[in-house]
Parts: structure tokens; C-alpha cells; sequence
């Protein structure tokens, strides 16, 4: 399946690959020249396979924990690099084998689901209670090997539900990749800002087969956690799905646009917003997508929705047609923006190409044989051209292709960054990684830290960002380990923060004290130690 979504959606990325190949063949260049490809993840690019675990608490009012292991496991598993098939994906393989969605497949089966979805290996796993506890077991099955792999374990209180499966992600990660060297207490500590409660009404709010309570479901979700994406995204489906789209569109907008769903959530707050007649809006969510991943579905409705404004489109159905050229559609509106703008040869031989794809298109039949009838004097439209159709929006989302060309992103950033010296590459990754701890995730940030302290050891910055996630999952020893290293290679204001943080909450107010005025001398300005320094200054009374 994901062979025959790959060639579909390989037209409409052929400029971005384009650009890939040639910025590929510079970093692989680089990357013989410095003799080898080191501190690239291993196994980077399995494709994974994680199936609901099975119910072995004999509770009822527990079976909703079965899909949210998948969820936390795959989450996860994205996080740390590697492609975990969607749960939509394999919901269509369980109906393209003829299998219920409850289904607790057998081994044979769960290798008949994962080579449906040319995955690599399969995570199977059970859940029982242990008191007030909670005790996950999974196993890892190695496909193209038909193997399994040691079975992995991990337990604690029912309320730390989602840690307990994020240090089973751990597990699991470092027998696929030995040489990961993010933290468990970081995999742990991912979910943290999902309260329990809200994850739960989430899961029921995707599983739950009546509408109306999916949405009673999603609902309570984002009122119990505010920020919490996924569920803002799920609720948003189910708006777009019962037509009610300003509701949908408010929701999508409150998906991050920087994480994983933000481009489609964009995609389809831009057609919540065409279905509002808001027009100006959903040109702007499309050109929003558009600039990231210029497919052929996205150019295609920003020209709508410029067209719609009285505005020229022609431009964005001539690079619609172009990334896509076997899409009837594009062809289609490109005629009708070519007749409506003056040039009706050029109009009747875009029709003609709609008509090729599509030979039993009635309107663009109809159109085409009332074009022909008209006088095109001097290459002018007929008098009557507003009688002419408007373009058609494209409806359908291919999030395959999507999410195909995002990889192709990926790569085109990981050949650049391997053109790089390694003090550039290492300065490169911790921007990224930044990005990623300002919006709180922690084992995007650690990943990309680790990535550039292996790019290049003396990194100060590196060292000072990891001990900004130490400090944030919990691990007190380790940050004052990362900060020293840190202060050991270069003098770091947000060096001195962490150290700053972690004896003001120890208690030792003296050091805090230092540890904040040496960040204050190094950027009088920040912010952060400015606010450090009054809330030291409250507790001692220094002034």
C-alpha cells in the first residue's frame, strides 16, 4: 500500500525532489570526503508497525488503554526518527484484509498487517494491573527476519500511565537503534503536559464508533488540557466531517504549525475556511502550506481562493498542473482562468488535456463545445464568459504524499547540514534543537543536542542545551553535569540559568545568587535571569 501511495503522490513532488537529488549528491560528497557517515542514526528509516496492546486486567473501563499504548508508542517512535505507521493506515489495512478494528491479531496475522504496510518490524504488547499500578510488556518482531526480539518491561502508578509506556518507547528504541543515546527520563517526561484524564477522553474521542460521542469525547479533551494538538486535530476532523466548518477551522488553527499534523491542520482549516465563504483567510492558510510543500493539491486551492477574490490564479494552476500533470482538475481550472483572463486557445488545449485524463468529464465536455462555438477574435473571450464555471477545489488530502514529501525534506536538511563543518553543523542542529525546547519537546531537543555534540564535542552550546532538558525531565544531577561541561568550554548565560534554577529550588541561595549575576554580566538583558535574580532577591532580601 504505501508502494502504490508513493508513486501516486511521486509527480506532485518532482521539483522538491529534484532540489533533494542535488543537495543529496552535496552532502554525500561531504560526507565521503570527512571518510563516512557517523552520528547518522541507525535505522532511522524503519518503517514500524505498532499494534494495540492486549487487555489483560480483566477491566472493562480499561480496554481504551489498548489503543492509547499504540498512540504513546508511535508518538514516540516519531519523535525519535524513525516512521511509525498512522493509525488511519492501518485501520485501512485491517479493512483491506477483510479484519474488524478490535481485532488481537496472532503473529501470522500481525505479519500479514505489517507487510501490507511494507513495514519493518512489529511492536505487540499486553497490559495488566499491579495493585494501583499499571505493568506493560512488549515485544519487537523483526519482519524481513521473522525473528522476535527480547521481550521489554515496564511498570508504575496508573495516574504516570503515559511514562510508564514512554520508558517502554525507550526500550524498544535502543534495541533498534543500540547507539540511541537520548535518555529514558526525557522519554518519560514527553507526555508530561497532557494531563491523564485529557489523554483519555482523546483516545475515546478517535476510537469511539458514534459520532456524537467522539465529539462529547474530543471536546472535554481540549477543555481539560488547552494545548494538547493531537485532540485540537482530531476535533477538528470530526467538525470538518459533520460540516461544520467554522468550528473546524477554529480548532485546526489551534494545532501547532510546527509539529507533525501543522500542515495538514493549515490544509484544512484553508478548506473549512472556503466552505465559510472566508476566502482571504484560506488563501492565506494555503499559501501558509504552499510555502513548506508546494504540492499539487495546495497550489491548486490557493489559485481557487485568489480566483474567488476577483484575483488572478492563473499563475498557481499553471504550478498545480505542473507538480501534478495526471490531475484532470488542474487542467480544468487552469482552462477556465485561461478563458476567463483572455486567452482561449490556450483554454480549449488545457480542457483538451482534462478531457484526455478524464473522457467522460460532462462539464468540461459541455464547456468545451460551447468554447468552440464562440468567436475568438484577436484571442478574446465571448461576451458571455462569466457564464463560464468557477475552478473546482480540490477536496481530497493525501496525507501519504504529505508526509512522503516531508521526508524528502528531512533528507534535503540532513544533506545540507552534512555539506557543513562540524562546528557548523553542531551550531545548526542546536537552533533546531532550540526551536523544539521552546515549545516543550524534550526528546526532539535531547535527539538534536546529542546529533550536534557528536557533530562536534566542544560544542558549549550543546552541552548547555542538554542540560536545559535534563533540568526539565527531572534529572538534577545529570543538568549540573551538562552545565559544567558547558561552562568548562565557553562561558554560557543559559549555563549559569540551569545551575541558577536547580540550587535556588535545592535551597542554596548563595550559589544561586552567584550562579544569576554570572548570567546577568554575560547578557544584562536576559530576560530569564532578570526574573531569576527578583525571585532570588525576594527570598534572601538583598536588593
Amino acid at each position: 500500500m504505501r508502494a502504490v501511495r508513493r508513486f501516486a503522490a511521486g509527480a506532485a513532488m518532482a521539483v522538491v525532489c529534484a532540489l533533494f537529488f542535488a543537495v543529496w549528491a552535496q552532502g554525500q560528497a561531504s560526507r565521503e570526503a570527512a571518510g563516512g557517515g557517523e552520528g547518522e542514526a541507525a535505522g532511522g528509516s524503519k518503517v514500524l508497525l505498532v499494534l494495540p496492546f492486549e487487555n489483560r486486567t480483566g477491566q472493562p473501563s480499561l480496554e481504551w488503554i489498548r489503543e492509547a499504548a499504540a498512540e504513546i508508542l508511535s508518538t514516540r517512535f516519531a519523535s525519535a526518527g524513525f516512521q511509525p505507521t498512522s493509525r488511519p493506515d492501518r485501520m485501512y489495512a485491517l479493512d483491506h484484509l477483510g479484519l474488524p478494528q478490535g481485532f488481537q491479531p496472532s503473529r501470522a496475522s500481525a505479519l500479514k498487517l505489517a507487510q501490507t504496510l511494507d513495514a519493518d518490524s512489529i511492536v505487540v504488547g499486553s497490559y495488566t494491573t499491579d495493585g494501583s499500578g499499571i505493568v506493560a510488556e512488549a515485544t519487537l518482531v523483526d519482519v524481513p527476519q521473522l525473528r522476535m526480539l527480547p521481550a521489554v518491561r515496564a511498570q508504575g502508578e496508573m495516574h504516570d500511565m503515559i511514562a510508564v509506556f514512554g520508558r517502554l518507547a525507550w526500550e524498544l528504541t535502543r534495541q533498534l537503534d543500540p547507539r540511541f543515546s537520548v535518555a529514558e527520563e526525557t522519554f518519560a517526561a514527553a507526555g508530561n503536559g497532557v494531563p491523564l484524564t485529557a489523554f483519555e477522553q482523546y483516545i475515546r474521542g478517535i476510537t469511539e464508533p458514534d459520532q456524537a460521542e467522539r465529539l462529547l469525547h474530543l471536546e472535554q479533551a481540549v477543555k481539560l488540557s488547552p494545548g494538547f494538538g493531537a485532540a485540537w486535530m482530531a476535533l477538528g476532523r470530526e467538525d470538518y466531517n459533520g460540516q461544520q466548518y467554522q468550528e473546524a477551522a477554529t480548532a485546526f488553527a489551534k494545532v501547532d504549525r510546527n509539529g507533525a499534523e501543522g500542515l495538514e491542520a493549515d490544509f484544512y482549516r484553508g478548506l473549512s475556511l472556503v466552505f465559510s465563504g472566508d476566502y482571504v483567510h484560506a488563501e492565506e492558510a494555503f499559501a501558509e502550506v504552499a510555502r513548506v510543500l508546494p504540492l499539487g493539491e495546495v497550489l491548486n486551492n490557493e489559485g481557487v481562493t485568489a480566483s474567488r477574490q476577483g484575483k488572478d490564479g492563473t499563475s498557481l494552476f499553471i504550478e498545480a498542473a505542473a507538480a501534478d500533470p495526471n490531475a484532470a482538475d488542474y487542467h480544468f481550472n487552469l482552462a477556465v482562468s485561461l478563458k476567463r483572463h483572455g486567452n482561449l486557445p490556450g483554454a480549449l488545449n488545457e480542457l483538451a488535456q482534462c478531457l484526455k485524463l478524464r473522457p467522460n468529464d460532462t462539464e468540461a465536455l459541455g464547456l468545451e463545445e460551447t468554447w468552440k462555438g464562440k468567436p475568438a477574435a484577436g484571442g478574446t473571450a465571448g461576451p458571455d464568459a462569466n457564464a463560464d464555471p468557477l475552478e473546482r477545489i480540490e477536496r481530497t488530502f493525501d496525507a501519504a504524499a504529505f508526509r512522503q514529501a516531508a521526508a524528502v525534506l528531512d533528507e534535503m536538511n540532513a544533506g545540507r547540514l552534512a555539506a557543513l563543518t562540524p562546528r557548523e553543523r553542531a551550531r545548526a542542529l542546536c537552533t533546531q534543537a532550540k526551536a523544539f525546547l521552546d515549545r516543550g519537546l524534550l526528546l526532539e531537543a535531547e535527539r538534536l543536542y546529542q546529533d550536534a555534540v557528536a557533530a562536534d564535542g566542544k560544542s558549549a552550546q550543546a552541552h548547555a542545551g542538554l542540560a536545559e532538558v535534563r533540568e526539565r525531565n527531572g534529572d538534577a544531577e545529570g543538568a549540573r553535569k551538562e552545565a559544567h561541561a558547558a561552562l568548562e568550554l565557553s562561558p554560557s548565560a543559559d549555563a549559569y540559568l540551569v545551575l541558577a534554577r536547580l540550587d535556588l529550588a535545592a535551597g542554596s541561595l548563595v550559589e544561586a545568587d552567584t550562579e544569576a549575576g554570572n548570567a546577568l554580566k554575560l547578557e544584562p538583558a536576559n530576560r530569564a535571569a532578570q526574573e531569576l535574580m527578583r525571585q532570588i532577591e525576594a527570598k534572601t532580601g538583598k536588593r
